[in-house]
């Protein structure tokens, strides 16, 4: 396993990911994978370790597949719900944390409603002096690290399966589509396309995608001084950065669908997050559907072998028809639950391999 090139005791961002550390990942991912493969699907590497699940909002795909994930590596799992837990009687936060790290935890997978959590978690933990690492599995409309990271390894796989790497999107035209205001997914996956040399093409209605989210991106990225130029055209809306070493010289935006499918290699939408949602966004579903719904007919202004991808959950007809979902000629969304599988449990070793 690749480990000799990997110095990082916390997984809470991708914006600040090497090219290095992405394709150690993407290597380890393709070693697990092959031993998902094989009939004895479990291995010694974390036995011994603790990794705790702290979930604080409900989950099925991220915490299911990081708890298989320990366990696949041998390591023993503590599954945290808030709802049956002492913060129903006032234990805040990081005493919660403090309490799996007195049961001798030694990887806690944080996933909390509010951004910021899981590094709070961190910084704690690094006051106290202690050997455990904290891996964001999501935080409000900040991060999910991981989701960014399975759907990366998806789409380098698909390419060369036998050697996943960073390199292989670059030049790549990858859409966005939906509720990216609200997106801790979409936010993690500009980071990792955007190191990648992908151009992303975010697309939404201007309610879900303000123009400023450009702006967004170049300062989570340092880069202070951008003008954005809207183009003239009553259809698109573009965004582009003037400096061309910016990260949002490969970003843009758009406030129409068919701008950001012309010839586009991948299509990630993304689930309506009508929870997260304070005011009326939307006039109806139905109209988001027939404006900016993925479905086999709006994907013929896409390249020929275009591939489809969301990280679920997924509200059926609404971002994308039920059709096109089961459609295993375009849809990726069950290879995305598979390879999570095997990214979580190269995650984990990644921060787990120096522990023991």
């Amino acid at each position: 396993m690749p480990t000799n090139t990997w110095n990082r005791h916390h997984i809470l961002s991708l914006a600040d990911f090497t090219t290095t550390e992405y394709d150690t990942v993407l290597q380890t991912a393709a070693s697990f994978q092959e031993v998902l493969s094989r009939r004895t699907k479990k291995v010694p590497s974390l036995q011994g370790q603790v990794v705790a699940n702290l979930f604080f909002e409900p989950s099925t795909r991220t915490r299911s597949s990081f708890e298989i994930a320990a366990k696949r590596l041998s390591a023993d799992t503590l599954n945290f719900a808030a709802a049956t837990s002492s913060m129903t009687k006032g234990e805040t936060i990081l005493d919660t944390a403090k309490t799996y790290l007195a049961m001798g935890t030694d990887i806690m997978v944080v996933r909390h409603r509010e951004a910021g959590v899981p590094n709070a978690i961190a910084a704690e933990m690094d006051r106290l002096g202690v050997r455990v690492s904290v891996l964001n599995a999501g935080d409000g409309q900040h991060e999910h690290p991981s989701q960014a990271l399975l759907d990366l390894f998806t789409i380098c796989t698909l390419i060369d399966p036998a050697s996943p790497r960073l390199e292989l999107l670059k030049g790549k035209k990858i859409a966005i589509v939906g509720d990216i205001l609200h997106s801790r997914v979409a936010r993690s996956n500009i980071w990792s396309l955007i190191a990648s040399g992908a151009e992303v093409h975010l697309a939404a209605p201007p309610t879900l995608l303000p123009k400023l989210f450009a702006e967004y991106i170049s300062e989570e990225a340092e880069v202070r001084s951008q003008e954005f130029v809207i183009s003239s055209s009553p259809t698109l809306r573009e965004a582009k950065a003037t400096s061309p070493s910016s990260p949002t010289s490969q970003l843009f935006l758009y406030w129409q669908l068919e701008p950001a499918l012309q010839n586009a290699d991948f299509v990630m939408t993304l689930r309506l997050q009508k929870e997260r949602m304070t005011a009326h966004l939307l006039p109806s579903l139905r109209e988001y559907h027939q404006l900016f719904g993925i479905t086999r007919t709006k994907l013929q202004l896409c390249k020929p072998n275009v591939k489809v991808l969301h990280p679920g959950p997924v509200n059926r007809g609404v971002e994308i028809s039920s059709e096109l979902m089961d459609d295993p000629e375009f849809s990726l969304i069950q290879s995305q639950v598979t390879s999570g599988v095997a990214v979580r449990m190269a995650l984990l070793y990644l921060l787990g391999s120096g522990k023991a």
